[in-house]
């Protein structure tokens, strides 16, 4: 095969030219004449049994011929690419050229193709320096905040109801004296200050009683989800049917006890509490090294024009994730755009605003791949398989029928890009004058 490849300005786009030789021709002409002699009736023949010097006296062996290029295509299409040593990141736009008889078929392909990356500095990485410490004060705020979670609610009997306290209310809200959808309901229990309600609805209830009656009027944000709403007034009749307020646990080996079970002292509990802080302390710095390092190599990066379908496809896969999960928490998409007064068009323009730096950073990090020569060993694709089968809840087998090897491989090669440039990055403090302080 004779394969022909041209760039086009841009860099991401060219022609392919490439041709299909005659004896290829031939076997997809016969396997085309295999399959219409199926479907064909001629009198005088048996259906299925009309010989081929019959077919190409009525109808012409040409008549074949869309039918066996589509047989032979696929094949002509990726052996020209493998000649040519492109790499397409979308399904072609083909054109035929030629295909006179006798003659080896003339094709051209418009083809999309992966941007080529020219890296630069990828390791040792200046990033700001992450702080890891954990004080006392730490701790004791997250003891407050499960001492909170711990707090009953007690009846105040003629008190007034005040910022933290949760008020049972009645309540129907109308728009120019008509309800609507979702202002109303019953025996609903909110906590003040809580920022649950539209705003300046909560703050209207301060200093009332049980037994009360309450006129609130309040106007919908602009950006409001239910755009119907949205930058309206609206008048919502309050009855107040009782007032809580917290009542909050001692802070001692009982509250201990009765926040965690494996612990029996308070002592204990700090302990605990402060590792599980340092925990959480030091995964968000790796986090943020790797993300500091890795917008770094990227913007140190050179990338020729990223082809349309390249976002397209990245834009399409994030949406399709993410309702994916959505579903997972039981909200099909239907449910989703209903409740957030949006549609996929609008949650598609959300994900195609990433999607160029998403694009750019993986291709960047598969360059890494190539230049440090990153490869995955069959214990770490192992590895990937069983992680991912216990991610999912999936067996071994249904992993590896769903993901190729090279699939697999390409994960874990990324993953081993992002942390040869998070592990060679440098902390630095923020520097004031010329030079960091390391």
């Amino acid at each position: 095969m004779s394969a022909k490849w041209e760039r086009e300005s841009d860099a991401s786009k060219g022609t392919l030219t490439f041709e299909i030789d005659t004896e290829t021709i031939q076997k997809g002409i016969d396997k085309a004449f295999k399959q219409t002699q199926k479907r064909i009736t001629v009198p005088g023949f048996r259906k299925g049994h009309v010989p081929r010097t019959i077919f190409n006296q009525m109808y012409g062996e040409e008549a074949l011929y869309q039918d066996a290029l589509n047989a032979v295509l696929p094949d002509a299409y990726e052996a020209a690419v493998k000649e040519a040593a492109i790499e397409p990141v979308a399904q072609p736009e083909i054109n035929v050229d030629s295909m006179e008889k006798g003659q080896p078929w003339k094709l051209t392909a418009t083809v999309f193709v992966k941007p080529e990356v020219t890296l630069g500095d990828y390791k040792g990485m200046a990033v700001p320096k992450q702080d890891t410490t954990v004080s006392d004060a730490d701790v004791d705020a997250e003891l407050e905040t499960k001492r909170q979670q711990q707090a009953e609610l007690v009846l105040k009997e003629d008190g007034a109801a005040e910022k933290g306290d949760t008020v049972v209310i009645d309540y129907v809200g109308t728009i120019d004296g008509e309800k609507f959808d979702g202002g109303s309901a019953d025996n609903y229990s909110l906590e003040l200050g809580s920022g649950s309600f539209i705003p300046g609805f909560e703050d209207q209830l301060v200093g009332h009683k049980a037994d009360e009656d309450v006129d609130v009027k309040v106007t919908f944000p602009e950006d409001y989800h239910a755009k119907e709403l949205a930058g309206k007034e609206a008048n919502f009749a309050v009855t107040i049917h009782e007032v809580k307020e917290k009542q909050l646990p001692e802070m001692d080996d009982e509250f201990a006890k009765d926040v965690d079970e494996d612990v029996e002292t308070l002592a204990e509990l700090k302990e605990k509490t402060k590792k599980q802080l340092q925990d959480q302390k030091e995964k968000a710095a790796k986090a943020a090294i790797e993300d500091a390092a890795l917008d770094a190599a990227v913007a140190n990066a050179k990338t020729e024009t990223i082809p349309q379908p390249m976002l397209d496809d990245d834009t399409n896969r994030q949406l399709q994730q993410y309702l994916a999960g959505m579903q997972q928490q039981g909200i099909n998409p239907q449910m989703y755009f209903k409740i957030t007064g949006t549609s996929e068009d609008d949650l598609k323009k959300q994900f195609a605003d990433g999607a160029e730096k998403r694009v750019k950073t993986n291709l960047v990090l598969e360059a890494i791949v190539k230049d440090a020569d990153l490869k995955a060993t069959d214990d770490e694709i192992a590895k990937e398989i069983s992680d991912l089968a216990e991610e999912y809840g999936m067996e071994k087998d249904a992993v590896e029928k769903a993901l190729s090897k090279d699939m697999l491989a390409h994960d874990v090669e990324v993953r081993k890009a992002v942390d040869l440039i998070a592990d060679s990055a440098k902390q630095e403090l923020p520097a004031a004058g010329d030079d960091a302080e390391k």
